[in-house]
């Protein structure tokens, strides 16, 4: 009985391994080979096809941390972004779907399709669109601040606007997690708001006591997702404020590590910087999941 168990669980484990081996082989091509061959890149003095790598330890590493003022700015412009910008949509979005999911909206489906538009739209369209939303003189949103008497900013011309500009726009694009929220939301038992009511408590009572300890893992999933998604922000700086302008306000990680590797063909540094964002996106992920509540011990 006991041989014809473990050859079942022998013939499942196979099983499960041939469904799984499509995304198994194109992990270890497509993803760990890569990661690899960077990490061996980043120790070497690699000027892509133009010559063989040549071994040079740490010094990438060295050059990054000790002489490259420059790493200094970009980690910044990424981090401001992470911290400002991530926090500007996961407050909005939430918010948002905390709206939609009212009793009056839940079944007017037309709202939830308005917020998850613009994730449709290619990213290299939404730039071109909201460069003309930030167009100083004939722009939208200056127009519409114009007629309430309001003199608008210079957005992606200003060096105190240009950053926050860029936060806005990636808000634009958050539907997505809207659509997350809103699923989490509807599977909130209405017998807890009810409870809510019956002790008196109010919408806010409801959100703070109901809503968010209910959505927390929810809520962590998409701020690991802007997390991730902030720190590799590339095609907004490239097309719309020329690589990082004005006065390297809006350079970026991303672009700082493609400019690199592609315009002054250094693969390897490249490939050490890209190790540091590795490490960086790691660690604001743990303290994400630590702040969490994710390694807290759960008793049932």
């Amino acid at each position: 009985m006991s041989i014809r168990i473990h050859s079942k669980g022998i013939r499942n484990l196979r099983n499960g391994l041939l469904f799984i081996s499509p995304w198994i082989f194109g992990f270890l091509i497509f993803a760990l080979y890569p990661m690899l061959q960077a990490l061996y890149y980043s120790f070497t003095d690699f000027a892509g096809l133009i010559r063989q790598p040549v071994w040079i330890g740490l010094e990438n590493f060295k050059t990054m941390f000790r002489d490259d003022a420059l790493f200094v700015t970009v980690v910044k412009n990424t981090l401001f972004m992470v911290f400002f910008g991530g926090s500007l949509i996961m407050i909005i979005t939430l918010t948002i779907a905390i709206l939609l999911n009212h009793k009056t909206l839940r079944k007017i489906s037309g709202f939830r399709v308005i917020f998850f538009l613009p994730t449709l739209v290619p990213s290299i369209v939404l730039c071109i669109l909201w460069l003309w939303l930030f167009n100083v003189d004939s722009g939208l949103i200056n127009s519409v601040l114009k007629l309430f008497g309001i003199r608008g900013p210079g957005w992606l011309q200003s060096l105190a606007w240009s950053k926050p500009a860029l936060a806005v726009m990636r808000l634009w694009c958050a539907g997505n997690l809207i659509i997350i929220f809103l699923g989490g939301l509807q599977d909130v038992s209405p017998e807890l708001y009810e409870a809510v009511e019956v002790d008196g408590g109010n919408f806010w009572h409801k959100t703070f006591h109901v809503t968010l300890p209910t959505l927390r893992p929810i809520i962590l999933f998409n701020i690991i997702s802007t997390i991730n998604g902030l720190m590799q922000m590339f095609v907004e700086p490239l097309t719309m404020t020329r690589s990082g302008q004005p006065m390297d306000k809006t350079y970026t990680y991303a672009l700082y590590i493609y400019n690199n590797a592609f315009k002054y063909s250094k693969m390897g540094y490249a490939s050490a910087l890209s190790w540091i964002m590795l490490i960086i996106t790691l660690a604001l992920t743990f303290i994400a999941l630590k702040f969490g509540g994710f390694f807290e011990e759960r008793v049932d």
